[in-house]
């Protein structure tokens, strides 16, 4: 059996990668197997344990981190956000194409350790869209939405770092194009 790719999909916060992985995540032709990374920030109301995140202690994230059974992590104000490396690894040897949607910094891990992984980075149309989704959500307080925008232009000089860009004017449409770019590497 052919082991799956690994996909790293980025982006900054607010560019809409829910959207856009909503679209084809449960394409069966992509074969892909999402991974749900840990976190130690608090559930928002409409997220599911195990679906959106794994929720775990600040503790817990430390002793994995200690125990190098992260194949990538950050921090952003003030949590840790990671994805666990032996889900990884059994899914890709099961031959599924597993999916991560994760930050820029932990991209970076990523290519360090698994130099094959397929890396994209899904843009904004504008700076000024961005904005407007960040605040659309209306689930953080405005120091929040500040560190996230000012995050998103630092994160948007990393590019360069990815094999490939999408941009995200219509969702359908970037999912697509995301689609056949892993399409063409399952070959």
């Amino acid at each position: 059996m052919k082991r799956g790719l690994l996909v790293v999909l980025s982006g900054p916060s607010g560019v809409g990668k829910g959207t856009v992985l909503k679209e084809f995540i449960d394409d069966p032709s992509l074969k892909l197997a999402y991974s749900v990374s840990l976190t130690t920030r608090e559930k928002r109301p409409n997220e599911v344990e195990g679906v959106n995140y794994n929720f775990v202690s600040r503790d817990q994230f430390e002793s994995a981190i200690k125990n190098g059974e992260l194949l990538e992590y950050a921090e952003f104000v003030g949590n840790y956000y990671g994805t666990p490396l032996s889900t990884v690894n059994k899914l890709r040897d099961e031959g599924k194409n597993v999916l991560l949607e994760i930050e820029v910094q932990g991209c970076i891990q990523v290519r360090e350790k698994c130099p094959d992984a397929l890396t994209i980075f899904l843009v904004p149309p504008s700076m000024e869209e961005l904005e407007k989704r960040i605040r659309g959500r209306n689930t953080e307080p405005e120091e929040i939405v500040q560190q996230r925008l000012a995050k998103a232009n630092r994160e948007l000089d990393m590019v360069g770092q990815y094999k490939y860009v999408v941009c995200n004017e219509d969702p359908k449409l970037a999912a697509d194009i995301i689609s056949i770019i892993i399409k063409r590497h399952m070959d």
